[in-house]
């Protein structure tokens, strides 16, 4: 059979592999989560857009990364939760979907090292540069840095999946929770080194990009930091840093995991859940961070809150 070439529309997925007594569990969870990732990261990117005080290019910057988690989320968690409760030889995808899942699974995580690099940028800015910060932090330059990080990460995803695509297919079976990049090249029996070779280089350039940028960022802000004696400067610079350092920390843990996995083919169960939690814990981490460790925000939200509990009354 893998020997043979064929054309299938539909493939066999297996899903989230999970014993019966813990399908419901899993199903609740997973279900919890996406509802507090899609709350979260909309309500406040509605806060940011909404407060005035708030259209401050930190902010606005931000709102990339909430719109991609709730992408992100979006693309793996409902496929996932539909085929809970059906049987692993039942859970059935067209190609055409398995195609569309996997750019949106890549394109998340493209995006979201994107944005960090954007993002460091404008805390260099702000820090290092405080007096050139209104000139060169204009709404142009957030709509421009903005559309560089989807636009880098739309190409490097859509290079990756068409050499995928190119492929013909000899087998039918998705063993994965989700596709993937993988996932695709796998369905074919033909030569897939250069798969391999663009997927490991794209990969690690975008990572060796937003690691060299934030740690060099962090760097000069240390600097910074350490030769002024003005202790308002380097409370406030803390302030605005320690947020994005956190979530790029989450983000990196979350991606390094599932690598350290796939060199352990015994744990690929492992290295399938955690493929999973790369689309459901940093996204619900990152709207917290922000939503409670900047002080603006936080504010906000307080204000907000107890407006609505004086109504309430």
């Amino acid at each position: 059979m893998d020997n043979q070439t064929f054309n299938v529309d539909v493939l066999q997925i297996e899903g989230l592999k999970v014993s019966p007594q813990s399908s419901i569990p899993a199903f609740i969870f997973l279900l919890l989560m996406y509802v507090f990732i899609v709350v979260s990261n909309l309500g406040l990117v509605v806060l940011i857009l909404v407060e005035r005080s708030l259209h401050e290019p930190m902010y606005l910057l931000f709102c990339n990364m909430s719109i991609n988690d709730v992408f992100g989320a979006s693309a793996i968690i409902p496929a996932v939760l539909a085929q809970v409760f059906t049987p692993l030889s039942q859970r059935f995808i067209t190609y055409g979907e398995c195609v569309l899942q996997a750019f949106c699974a890549h394109f998340h995580g493209g995006v979201s090292h994107t944005v960090i690099i954007i993002m460091a940028f404008d805390r260099y800015m702000a820090v290092c540069s405080p007096l050139r910060y209104s000139a060169v932090m204009t709404g142009r330059m957030v709509v421009t840095l903005s559309a560089s990080a989807w636009g880098v990460s739309f190409i490097l995803v859509l290079t990756l999946i068409a050499l995928c695509v190119r492929l013909s297919r000899c087998r039918t079976s998705v063993n994965n929770p989700f596709c993937d990049d993988a996932s695709l090249f796998k369905l074919s029996c033909e030569n897939v080194l250069v798969n391999h070779i663009y997927g490991l280089s794209s990969g690690m350039a975008l990572m060796a990009c937003s690691l060299g940028s934030v740690v060099i960022t962090y760097l000069k802000i240390a600097m910074v930091c350490l030769r002024s004696r003005n202790k308002a400067q380097i409370r406030r610079a803390l302030q605005t840093c320690c947020s994005h350092l956190l979530v790029y920390i989450i983000l990196l843990l979350s991606g390094n995991i599932i690598m350290v996995f796939h060199r352990f083919p015994h744990l690929s169960d492992q290295r399938k859940m955690a493929s999973i939690l790369f689309h459901v814990v940093p996204p619900s981490m990152n709207a917290v961070i922000y939503g409670l460790q900047i002080k603006a925000v936080r504010e906000k939200i307080w204000i907000l809150f107890n407006r609505r509990k004086i109504e309430g009354r």
